[in-house]
């Protein structure tokens, strides 16, 4: 007899919405004799995204009333903790989408196949949010990867496409074997690849020799700072931002990052956190490496995408704070960060998409030069949007960066707080740059931009949120609070 585990649906119920969505969109497309509209495809994606995002409401609701719970054998953990990821990464599919059907119209590359691989890969992040158990993971970490590949070539004109979709799948292939030893390994020193029955074992046993443990969660550890772009596992970044098409990187510097940094949080506080000081000098390296690095080779940069790249770096070293704190603060500032990250940082490659033009390769700085006095509300908006990133007063992104350091040095990490405060003020160097570029007189020959009213939206939307939730945040910190507390035993 083969006993079938009970299945809770409302836990699973965002993957099977986007996982059957994407299905759907394939199947229709391939037994239809007339080609599938763009149109309608965009249309039926986005409406996917909002009834993932009222699912997520309805679980934390439950959540609520009844408390997390465990289901499909403890494999998937259905709190508010996962519930605030799936919204995050709903949102950021629907604002994808929309960007990448202006996109394709401007670039002449129109065609279903980026809804149904976007609407795949976010099933995937949500899956690592949502996972109570290393194998579940490793599955939403390859079904996030394996539609990326795919993205990055998506642009057939441009060799630098097909080029960057090669280096990311050969160090992600490596990144994704890593992770599958350090999964063996944690199983052999404990017998188990399920979450929460690692953190029992680990409370429960004195190892008194640990260094099966350690060297598993340390490989663990890398596959992890790799998905994320953390220094030293970040030179694929650079090369593949600029490769992708200005969507798809957009969507990967906000979705991919919802999915890996949650995921991580769930294996390294909940599963490995009784061993906190055993991870935390790995962690203390890639927050000094990624916040240094990002922002002083980023001074260098000309190509916007490259620089977007190292801001990118930069900013996950500011997010993994939460991870060296590994308090309750630690965790909601981080949840804070990263789900906040998702409108700011789309709506900027919206832009950027924008002025690189038909053929997508118009990403020098100077292409930016005397935008903000040919066309004032764009202009302006980006600059917010930098100005968010940068960390400035006011700003969403202020909040979220004070909030990380505050609760890393409530942990006792002062040194740290410090070293990523200097990072920042080296970075403002090149956000300022590209703002004071934006004002600066404009080339006589420089035409208007054109803003198809999708692009334009998914802008308004993603500076709204950076000058109202910059100003009143608490309704977001509330709910990551609430998260947080949720996810805590």
């Amino acid at each position: 007899m083969i006993k079938i585990p009970s299945v809770h649906y409302l836990a699973i119920a965002p993957v099977l919405i986007f996982f059957g969505a994407s299905l759907a969109l394939l199947v229709t497309s391939a037994l239809r004799r007339s080609r599938l509209s763009a149109t309608a495809a965009t249309v039926f994606s986005a409406k996917c995204s909002l009834a993932v995002v009222v699912v997520a409401v309805f679980q934390w609701l439950y959540v609520s009333q009844h408390g997390a719970s465990e289901t499909i054998s403890h494999a998937i953990v259905l709190d508010r903790f996962g519930s605030m990821a799936t919204v995050a990464v709903a949102l950021g599919t629907l604002l994808t989408i929309l960007v990448a059907r202006d996109w394709a119209i401007r670039t002449k590359l129109l065609g279903i196949e980026n809804h149904i691989l976007i609407m795949a890969t976010s099933a995937g992040a949500i899956m690592m949010a949502v996972a109570n158990d290393l194998v579940v993971i490793f599955l939403g970490l390859e079904i996030l990867s394996i539609g990326l590949y795919v993205l990055v070539a998506m642009d057939r004109h441009r060799a630098r496409s097909a080029e960057a979709a090669l280096k990311y799948f050969l160090l992600g292939g490596l990144a994704a074997a890593v992770f599958i030893y350090g999964v063996a390994i944690l199983y052999g020193a404990t017998g188990t690849t399920t979450i929460s029955t690692m953190s029992l074992f680990f409370a429960a046993n004195y190892l008194l020799h640990p260094g099966l443990a350690y060297l598993g969660g340390a490989l663990i550890l890398i596959a992890f700072a790799f998905k994320v772009a953390a220094v030293p596992f970040h030179n694929w970044a650079p090369d593949v931002y600029e490769g992708a098409p200005t969507p798809i990187t957009g969507y990967m510097a906000a979705v991919v990052k919802v999915g890996a940094f949650l995921g991580f949080i769930r294996v390294i506080l909940s599963g490995l956190g009784t061993n906190l000081d055993t991870w935390r000098p790995l962690l203390f390296a890639l927050i000094v490496l990624s916040t240094i690095v990002g922002a002083s080779v980023g001074l260098t940069q000309r190509n916007v995408k490259r620089l977007l790249a190292y801001s990118s770096i930069n900013q996950a070293g500011f997010m993994l704070l939460g991870l060296w704190a590994g308090t309750g603060r630690g965790i909601a500032s981080t949840l804070f960060f990263v789900c906040t990250y998702v409108p700011v940082i789309i709506a900027t490659f919206a832009i950027v998409g924008l002025v690189g033009g038909a053929t997508d390769d118009q990403h020098d700085i100077e292409s930016y030069r005397g935008l903000g006095r040919r066309q004032p509300w764009l202009g302006a908006a980006l600059a917010l949007l930098l100005l968010s990133q940068l960390g400035a007063p006011f700003t969403l992104g202020f909040f979220a960066k004070f909030s990380v350091v505050a609760a890393v040095m409530d942990a006792g990490g002062t040194t740290l707080g410090v070293i990523t405060m200097i990072s920042a003020a080296i970075a403002a160097a090149f956000y300022l740059r590209w703002t004071q570029i934006l004002f600066a007189d404009p080339e006589p020959d420089q035409a208007r931009l054109k803003v198809p009213g999708a692009t334009g939206f998914v802008i308004a939307f993603g500076v709204a949120v950076v000058v109202v939730f910059g100003i009143w945040p608490t309704p977001i910190m509330w709910l990551c609070q609430h998260a947080a507390i949720s996810f805590l035993p």
